[in-house]
């Protein structure tokens, strides 16, 4: 008995096993074997191992960009661990903060501006039981307090609010959550650390969690969204989650439901955005998690097979293949877009005994209505909505393309995002794939181009007054005799020599070009007085001269 409660102190099951599977076997495997091409690393990434090594401390590169480096891929991100505490990694670099609570990392920052680059850096942290740690009745917020002095903290439920006790290597990687994400490089000696087998899963194209998977996601649920965000983007290299790790996540998803709404957006807008929404979406509907775990991913799901939202999906995993900024306002107002059409027609129309309203009105209203049924107050209203609206605000103007409107739009700020959204519509055939081009043509001209294309809406907009008038005048023609042939004005000022205005302009009373006169016009101008004898002479005669 003695020995049984000794075993447990140590970790240890009755064979002395637990204590080797929990923290796995060191593995150091050379570069004949793992085979990882040292170009494919980050020189920034390189710097900041090799400066935390000169300075006597263990680092490497760690996580998803060693398994990309072992697939023989170029990671988009490096992270870095270390046993160098926050503090001593911030003091080796100027330009470095410490971010986070629950889990206190350091940014080390390269280069200004759009350009710039992050490489995260972390301390090898200590495998604690969540049994022995410190509990709180409360959630992050609520708990603020308590929380500020503890190091290792649980909610009620078991999950960890807060984690920054620093430990060994071995213990570092046995906290991670799958196996392929659990190794570490040494860019100097491109040697490959592994514990838990994680260059054989990478072989086996098995994505499997450390641990007792449930255990796992009861301490952070939100590994729930992190092994559908992993398996969707490994599912192109034919990756699948093994079958243990899978089974517990539908039980578990209601966990989320603890998770502040904040960190629930943020995870949210990772799976849409890092180049595998589609596939996301698949997985989600492929693990039974198409609903449950946020309500606006929820939509998102519902709405993916729609064109319109399935453009904006796949645009989006287009632009980050290719390297390009993508805007979490972008994609939202894509998904929300039916709800905010819908309602700002309905509001024209007048809806629930209302008064019809304005167009523009009626737009704001709508926009307001979508902010609060769907979005409510996780993004603060802030930059995130505010983009959104003006993407939204922006689309009736694109119909207006006379006069000074076409000039100022293109000076937007955010005319670049709103275009981008209109052409999208027009793709699915919600705008004119005309309007689309002249915009796309009117953003990149010069000013004397520019004038061509306005001088080119004013033809075309007399081109269908012309044809309105026509409409209008059919059913009179219907009602009247043809005019006799003898009748010079009727049928002269439609002549080969009549002039170009004669057929242009509406209120120059054109007559139409189909053999037949139009219904009498009560006025008439540009026609020439009738000769004497009604002989008619050239270019017609015009009643105007009576």
């Amino acid at each position: 008995m003695i020995k049984k409660f000794i075993d447990k102190l140590l970790g240890k099951t009755a064979g002395g096993a637990q204590g080797k599977s929990r923290f796995g076997k060191r593995q150091e495997v050379p570069a004949e074997v793992h085979k990882i091409d040292p170009a494919l690393v980050d020189e920034r990434a390189k710097n900041v191992v090799t400066t935390l090594q000169q300075a006597g401390f263990e680092a490497y590169v760690v996580g998803g960009a060693v398994r990309d480096l072992l697939l023989g891929l170029r990671p988009k991100d490096f992270d870095v661990a270390t046993n160098a505490t926050p503090e001593q990694v911030k003091s080796l670099f100027r330009r470095a903060f410490i971010i986070g609570r629950r889990f206190r990392i350091v940014h080390v920052v390269y280069g200004r501006g759009r350009e710039h680059e992050v490489i995260e850096v972390s301390t090898f942290r200590a495998y604690m039981d969540n049994a022995a740690a410190e509990q709180v009745a409360g959630n992050e917020r609520t708990s603020k307090g308590e929380l500020a002095s503890m190091k290792h903290a649980v909610d009620a439920s078991g999950r960890v609010l807060r984690d920054n006790v620093w430990g060994p290597q071995e213990e570092d990687a046995a906290r991670r959550d799958f196996t392929v994400n659990a190794m570490y490089y040494d860019p100097a000696n491109q040697v490959v650390v592994d514990y838990h087998n994680g260059i054989k899963d990478a072989q086996k194209l098995t994505l499997r969690m450390i641990g007792d998977p449930a255990t796992r996601y009861r301490e952070d649920p939100v590994r729930i969204i992190r092994a559908i965000r992993f398996s969707a983007k490994l599912a192109a290299l034919g990756f699948k989650m093994e079958a243990k790790t899978a089974a517990p996540l539908v039980e578990s998803s209601r966990l989320l439901a603890d998770v502040p709404q904040s960190r629930l957006f943020d995870e949210m807008l990772k799976l849409l955005q890092t180049g595998h929404a589609i596939a996301t979406v698949e997985q989600l509907n492929k693990l039974g998690l198409a609903k449950g775990i946020y309500p606006l991913l929820d939509v998102v799901v519902e709405r993916a097979d729609q064109p319109f939202v399935k453009a904006a999906l796949q645009d989006t995993d287009r632009r980050v293949g290719e390297g390009k900024p993508v805007a979490p306002s972008f994609l939202l107002a894509c998904v929300l877009w039916a709800d905010v059409r819908d309602g700002w027609a309905l509001r024209q129309e007048g809806q629930r005994g209302q008064r019809p309203q304005a167009p523009f009105p009626a737009l704001q209203d709508a926009i307001d209505d979508v902010f609060n049924a769907r979005i409510g107050d996780v993004s603060g209203r802030g930059k995130l909505a505010a983009d959104m609206r003006e993407i939204w605000m922006m689309q009736p103007r694109f119909d207006k393309r006379t006069g000074s409107t076409p000039y100022s739009l293109v000076e937007q700020a955010r005319f670049r995002a709103a275009f981008d959204f209109m052409r999208l519509r027009a793709d699915v055939g919600e705008v004119s794939e005309a309007i689309a081009e002249w915009w796309q043509e009117f953003s990149i001209a010069d000013d004397v181009r520019r004038q061509d294309l306005l001088e080119q809406v004013r033809e075309e907009q007399k081109v269908r007054q012309r044809v309105r008038v026509r409409d209008t005048a059919a059913p009179a023609k219907l009602r009247n005799e043809p005019a006799p042939r003898q009748n010079p004005p009727q049928n002269q000022g439609r002549g080969q020599d009549a002039e170009p205005d004669d057929e242009v302009e509406v209120e120059a009373g054109a007559v139409p070009p189909d053999g037949e006169a139009a219904a009498p016009r009560k006025r008439r101008r540009r026609r020439k007085p009738r000769p004497a004898g009604g002989g008619g002479g050239e270019g017609g005669g015009s009643a105007a001269g009576e």
